[in-house]
């Protein structure tokens, strides 16, 4: 197929039509390029795959927000907000009496986590996210005090501390009335956390390193293989598995950095992706991958409408009768309306440009749609993976 032509089909498939089923049809139907003729184009193995071992790692920790006007937690609903308070002040050389009940309109606590980036060094600087677990209804305006923050293995890693940049906002009335504009009850702090511990990587270890494909695909590992050797003589790569691919490193530091510079910016042609249908059935948006066809299958699509009123009669006794009461009598009809079906055939080598085409001639909604793409792949005739979420 021709670029040209494959464009001008395209831009028929997408233009809106009159009827309001088509309209909604296509709103909720999303083509990928893939599916038309489109030229195989060359990635970089950065896009394609990561060094196994160099990788973020998340830090969780808990604090205080100060400085807040009046929006803070609640005494009653927050009590763990008052006994970190008066930990913190006892910590800072101020005792405060058990009897002495705290009331911090303008403190509360929130939780803070970060993404720790690879090869992150002491007194580098990564940006927190801060968000209210208590009742504080907005943390604008507030500053985070000092909080430490853990990874996994329950080491500090960075130390959290700075202004707060809060997007959203809150206002109320005396009448109970509120407008509330974004989320007010979490913000950031751009470099708010200072990194205290570096975290090792295997990046200067061994003398090799592993590529981990973000897709597992055996060609695109194979294609990996060959272009590394190519580049950087024969035997420097060799594929483990669909998913990783072994290249061997130089042991000098300097030297391994140069080299994988020249590694990840190589290019390679990617192996195409399986056939796959996905269907979203809460929006009605489906997405079609490259390479689904159809086996010759006859489809016939018609609904059945079902249509019950209720008409309630009054029954009321004659004029100057001795006997009889006013009764209300219930009167149904019931109407079926069968829509003539539709039948469309599906010829050896059918595509899904076709399938489109055959299906938006039928007239059918989304939901429609997801009960034909069904039978098609229960009759065996649908030559794709059907995803469903």
């Amino acid at each position: 197929m021709m670029l040209s032509e494959a464009v001008s089909r395209r831009l028929t498939l997408c233009r809106l039509l009159t009827d309001g089923k088509q309209i909604a049809w296509f709103a909720g139907l999303l083509m990928l390029s893939g599916v038309f003729a489109v030229p195989a184009q060359a990635e970089r193995i950065k896009d394609l795959a990561n060094i196994a071992g160099v990788r973020s790692n998340q830090l969780l920790g808990y604090g205080l927000v100060v400085g807040l006007d009046g929006s803070g937690d609640k005494r009653n609903a927050s009590p763990y907000t008052m006994q970190s308070l008066k930990t913190m002040l006892t910590q800072l050389g101020i005792v405060v009496p058990p009897e002495v009940k705290i009331k911090p309109k303008n403190v509360a606590a929130v939780s803070i986590h970060a993404d720790l980036p690879p090869f992150a060094k002491n007194g580098h600087t990564i940006d927190v996210t801060v968000s209210s677990i208590g009742d504080s209804t907005s943390l604008r305006g507030g500053s985070l005090l000092m909080a430490p923050l853990k990874g996994a293995d329950g080491r500090v890693y960075a130390i959290a501390q700075g202004n707060l940049v809060v997007g959203g906002l809150s206002a109320s009335g005396a009448d109970g009335s509120s407008v509330t504009v974004n989320i007010p009850s979490a913000g950031r702090i751009p470099n708010g956390a200072t990194v205290e511990r570096t975290v090792q990587t295997l990046f200067n270890q061994g003398n090799s390193l592993t590529l981990n494909l973000k897709q597992t695909d055996f060609t695109t590992a194979k294609r990996m293989v060959e272009t590394i050797n190519e580049a950087l003589g024969e035997g420097t790569a060799r594929a483990v598995d669909a998913a990783s691919v072994q290249v061997s490193a130089p042991l000098d530091p300097s030297q391994r950095v140069s080299f994988f510079s020249m590694v990840e910016n190589l290019e390679l042609v990617p192996g195409i992706a399986p056939a796959r249908v996905v269907v979203n059935s809460r929006t009605g948006t489906v997405i079609i991958s490259a390479n689904v066809q159809v086996t010759p299958a006859a489809v016939a699509h018609g609904n059945l409408t079902v249509t019950i009123s209720e008409n309630d009669q009054v029954s009321q006794p004659g004029p100057f009768a001795l006997r009889g009461n006013t009764e209300v009598v219930n009167q149904s009809d019931v109407a079926v309306d069968e829509e003539a079906a539709r039948m469309f055939l599906f010829k050896p080598g059918t595509t899904l440009d076709d399938v489109v085409r055959a299906v938006n001639q039928v007239g059918a909604a989304p939901s429609d749609l997801v009960a034909i793409l069904e039978a098609l792949k229960q009759a065996g005739a649908l030559k794709a993976e059907l995803i469903i979420i």
